[in-house]
């Protein structure tokens, strides 16, 4: 029966280690990001535009997007891909259309590959900085103001941005 007892006592402290471990690792993990550029995470505020613009070189910028399986949206870039002089300032649009009877509130979420060329991309404006509503069966489009910095390495010629929408519609309610 004492043994019984260590056993769960044992296990039920495993469970509470393995629990606080899984929580640890989401800040955990940022930070790791954070130092070694890892992940492709881009800043998520405004910037000031480069200065300096490196017309020698061009970057090509490709735009991916991805739908949650619960968000009813269409969501795609207007372009695909562009070609971009690092420093320059660039503005490109996506389009959504919410598919659903709904109004629903999305969120994007970005990521720029490779992991490293996530440092030298900055954006001015984007539609990621904000919630966005759209009702039952509208279309819009959403700007993004960005540029490359001119600091990019030269072996890193193409960057990828990609943005994943999510369906926020039950937090942002539950927030009230």
């Amino acid at each position: 029966m004492a043994e019984h007892k260590r056993l769960v006592s044992t296990l039920l402290l495993v469970v509470v280690g393995m629990f606080g471990f899984g929580f640890a690792l989401v800040p955990l993990y940022d930070v790791f990001c954070e130092i070694t550029g890892i992940n492709g995470k881009t800043n998520t505020s405004a910037v000031q535009a480069a200065n300096v613009v490196d017309v020698q070189r061009t970057v090509t910028v490709e735009f991916v997007t991805y739908v949650r399986n619960d968000m009813p949206w269409q969501f795609e870039p207007v372009v695909e891909r562009m070609q971009v002089h690092p420093g320059e300032t660039t503005q490109v649009a996506f389009r959504a259309t919410n598919l659903s009877g709904n109004d629903t509130i999305g969120q994007a979420i970005p990521s720029v590959s490779p992991g490293q060329g996530a440092l030298y991309f900055s954006k001015i404006e984007c539609f990621c900085f904000n919630h966005q509503p759209l009702p039952a069966g509208e279309t819009a489009e959403m700007g993004l103001v960005f540029f490359v910095d001119p600091e990019l390495p030269e072996s890193i010629q193409t960057l990828t941005l990609s943005y994943t929408l999510y369906n926020i519609t039950d937090a942002v309610a539950e927030r009230g």
